[in-house]
């Protein structure tokens, strides 16, 4: 007898996870807007926000552990498909603001106004339309990584130089976004938006209704990166990582599985992208740095890679600390402290946080039951 599809990808660990998950979704909007603002338990919208923006981190380190900690392909440029994202939101945030801004034209934003463009770009086209917009935000990450994956995976790069290559585009769009004659906005980027969908944007429950729609992506992309692992397609996937070569003679087209999780995985990143721009209010050429790349890798390798609920327990804690530190007098030594943190994670926690504590629980097993075997023999025997 069968149980229930999703009862089968979720172990008890997964489900504590989203339980906690959905609790975290409704009691910060809860406690935002019903709890009295003198009250303990009140949670500022400032929070709200901030919360927001981790979510979205998690999800980007999903995307980053699905093919890291699964396939064994290390992305050091996964900010890029965040960040595209993140401009294909914010392009439809732009066109939203029409005659409100400074120049007050219809048509042109601000900074096409102030550098005297004649008219809209035709890449600009359609950005005015939500569902137009939400279709990009899966499409131009997704076909980038289609594209560059079909090229790479072909040539059978992996290891350090698929991870340069990766850091190295990244690099390339940062240089190229930074360009005014892009139509991106140059090095300001994006900004000064006023509404989404017809809310104002600034609005306390357009902010919750924000973070509790990034939470909702976040549950809905972990049932499906669990989907997949414990497939019969996540047993090739992890085949793949531990023994590439051997899974290619046995008859598998490695190249084809990798090009599949690794589009699948910058959809994912454009999602968090586009869910990071409305709440944080902008979006720069910044986002592309190779080094928001390399954080989020240290965040997947804190929380424990190859454990999913890992990532997003990481991408938690490091950006806590990182809105803790940088807020006092350990600011300037907070890349210090998170050089330190991966070199200590790498050296005694191999395995991160959730990996360590799951292997810890599976020696405990082993143990208990070794015992109990060892315990039965004589009593067979009598």
């Amino acid at each position: 007898m069968t149980s229930f599809p999703l009862i089968r990808i979720l172990d008890r660990g997964a489900v504590i996870f989203l339980v906690l998950l959905g609790a975290f979704a409704i009691a910060v909007p809860v406690l935002n807007l019903l709890a009295p603002a003198g009250s303990a338990l009140h949670v500022p919208t400032y929070f709200v926000s901030l919360f927001g923006k981790y979510v979205c981190y998690a999800l980007l380190a999903l995307s980053i552990d699905l093919i890291w900690g699964y396939v064994g392909i290390l992305s050091l440029g996964h900010g890029a498909f965040f960040a595209l994202g993140g401009y294909a939101m914010g392009m439809y945030l732009m066109r939203q603001i029409g005659t409100r801004g400074v120049y007050a034209n219809p048509v042109l934003p601000d900074f096409m106004v102030f550098l005297n463009w004649p008219e809209l770009p035709l890449y600009w086209y359609g950005f005015n339309h939500f569902a137009y917009a939400a279709l990009m935000v899966l499409l131009v990450p997704g076909l980038l990584a289609f594209v560059f994956g079909w090229f790479a995976f072909r040539s059978r790069v992996t290891g350090v130089y698929l991870s340069i290559i990766t850091q190295a585009m990244t690099f390339a769009l940062m240089l190229g976004f930074f360009r005014n004659n892009f139509g991106f906005g140059g090095n300001n980027g994006l900004t000064d938006f006023k509404d989404i969908l017809g809310f104002s944007i600034q609005a306390e429950t357009t902010r919750n209704a924000l973070f509790f729609l990034s939470c909702v992506a976040l549950i809905l992309c972990f049932l499906v990166c669990r989907a997949l692992v414990t497939s019969k397609f996540g047993k090739v996937l992890v085949a793949i990582r531990d023994a590439e070569s051997r899974t290619r003679f046995l008859g598998y087209r490695v190249e084809s599985y990798k090009l599949f999780v690794f589009t699948l995985s910058a959809c994912m990143a454009g999602i968090a992208g586009a869910l990071y721009v409305p709440q944080v209010g902008i979006i720069n050429p910044s986002e592309f740095a190779p080094a928001n790349s390399i954080e989020a890798v240290i965040w997947v390798a804190v929380g424990g890679r190859g454990t999913l609920t890992g990532a997003v327990l990481g991408a938690f804690l490091v950006n806590y600390a990182k809105t803790y530190f940088t807020s006092g007098f350990l600011a300037p030594y907070w890349l210090f402290l998170l050089g330190g943190l991966f070199i200590a994670v790498t050296l005694l926690l191999p395995r991160g946080v959730v990996g360590t504590i799951a292997h810890l629980r599976a020696r405990r097993a082993e143990t208990k039951s070794a015992a109990a075997a060892s315990g039965a023999v004589p009593q067979a025997a009598e």
